[in-house]
């Protein structure tokens, strides 16, 4: 398909190299990135990609599947012009008679006059730091209580465990042991938790298999022991952040974030773009300078006639975005305990009483699961 100066060019499997480096060099991040689905299983046969190019530059590739009559986008998260959505949408349905909607399941877009219906609801965030040019510029970016928490449990972890170290690996430097060892300070903290961490065996072997190839690991050691560490990876000049963990015996030398805040340091150091800390809305992402982007689910129809046909998808699409939508101002406002409103004081109380009765509820087990194991009961922070 050629109009003027633009063309778009439809590949099916196999996929060319060319529009893997396409994607890496146009978005730069995990999540729009052929090689994670291609660890992730991701890439099937039936995966097609759409390369749309300009002047014989490439504006915009995608890689997508055709599932009961839509076209699912596989790629997520990256920035996306409406110009080149709207470009994309009258080609797949002009060339795939029987789709009638496109999904893009989490997207950055801003949509103003679009030629087909659509829904555009918040799914899910990104916290995201622009790194400064220099450590020191970042250490004066940081707000006068982040910089004195930094500076004081630096000097408190020197002066107890002067044989403290932090180092960070990439690619091929990657040791498994120290990858495996952090995954284990996760475990261990989800279980303390009554929690199971999400990173099984399989998740496991695909981060080591990934990691090799764009890795990039924070271990901070003591007496030689892998004590905390960060598991990230680097596309282009962005860095994404998977795992931070620590030992709870630690707890008390806030050696989580001070972990997170060296591999930040890092990635400065090496002329780094972003840092990615992802979803979860956690405090310590904001005081690190992270800032939220809200990313959201697009789907377009074909026309009014086929967005009444999928009305069931319609609904799950819209009553999925009001509850996330819900539940963020929720996070929010009871994150900004500087807002003395009603409102926000009766959500902050909200939010906290029911996160104090969980830990209750989490104390109250372990006890009981202590004294069923006939073990005395846990000592120290329950945090």
């Amino acid at each position: 398909m050629q109009a003027e100066n633009a063309s778009v060019t439809i590949y099916r499997d196999p996929i060319p190299p060319s529009v893997e480096a396409d994607m890496e060099a146009l978005y730069q991040h995990r999540y729009a990135s052929s090689l994670q689905m291609k660890v992730y299983g991701q890439m099937t046969a039936d995966t097609m990609a759409y390369v749309a190019a300009r002047d014989g530059k490439t504006s915009t590739a995608l890689l997508f599947r055709l599932e009961h009559g839509k076209a699912c986008v596989l790629n997520e998260q990256m920035w996306l012009d409406e110009g080149e959505i709207a470009r994309f949408a009258r080609y797949i349905f002009a060339t795939f008679r029987e789709v009638k909607a496109i999904s893009f399941p989490v997207v950055r877009t801003e949509i103003q006059r679009f030629p087909f219906p659509h829904q555009q609801f918040h799914s899910t965030t990104d916290i995201v730091l622009t790194l400064p040019h220099s450590v020191e510029e970042y250490m004066a970016r940081l707000g006068k209580s982040t910089r004195s928490y930094v500076k004081r449990y630096l000097n408190k972890l020197r002066r107890d465990c002067p044989s403290f170290e932090f180092r960070a690996y990439a690619n091929s430097e990657i040791r498994d042991a120290d990858v495996r060892d952090i995954i284990a300070l996760n475990r261990a903290r989800m279980s303390g938790r009554n929690k199971t961490s999400y990173i099984d065996e399989e998740e496991e072997r695909r981060m080591l298999a990934l990691l090799k190839l764009r890795g990039f690991v924070g271990v901070l050691t003591i007496d030689g022991r892998v004590c905390a560490g960060t598991i990230n990876y680097r596309f282009g000049d962005n860095y994404f952040l998977q795992v931070v963990a620590h030992n709870p015996a630690y707890d008390d030398h806030g050696l989580g974030t001070l972990c997170c805040y060296l591999t930040i340091c890092e990635c400065i150091a090496q002329h780094g773009n972003e840092y990615h800390f992802l979803w979860g809305q956690y405090e310590y992402k904001y005081r690190l300078l992270g800032v939220q982007r809200d990313l959201d689910h697009l789907a377009v129809y074909r026309s009014r006639l086929h967005m009444l046909l999928l009305l069931p998808m319609a609904l799950r699409i819209a009553r999925e975005g009001y509850t996330y939508s819900f539940r963020s101002w929720v996070l929010n406002k009871a994150r900004r305990k500087d807002d003395s409103s009603f409102t926000s004081t009766l959500v902050f109380h909200l939010v906290n009483g029911l996160r104090d009765l969980k830990n209750v509820a989490s104390r109250m087990l372990r006890r009981e699961h202590a004294v069923v194991a006939g073990l005395p009961p846990a000592q120290g922070s329950d945090k």
